[in-house]
């Protein structure tokens, strides 16, 4: 199966969640830490819908036609 985020994406995103929501917990603003859970998901699953709406492909190279 081929993703759209690719692996230093999906890296730079989950780090990026859990420090949101461990933000928002010491904070106790909620929000911040509900909406870090949004990067931490998709660096998880390697599926950006961003992506598929804009076509862009951090992730699986296709073959171009020779």
């Amino acid at each position: 199966m081929c993703f759209n985020a690719g692996k230093a994406d999906r890296i730079v995103r989950v780090l990026v969640g859990l420090g949101l929501i461990a933000y928002g917990i010491i904070a106790q603003n909620y929000v911040v830490a509900g909406i870090g859970f949004i990067p931490l998901l998709t660096g998880a699953i390697g599926f950006c819908p961003f992506y598929s709406i804009f076509k862009m492909n951090t992730g699986c190279k296709t073959k171009e036609p020779e």
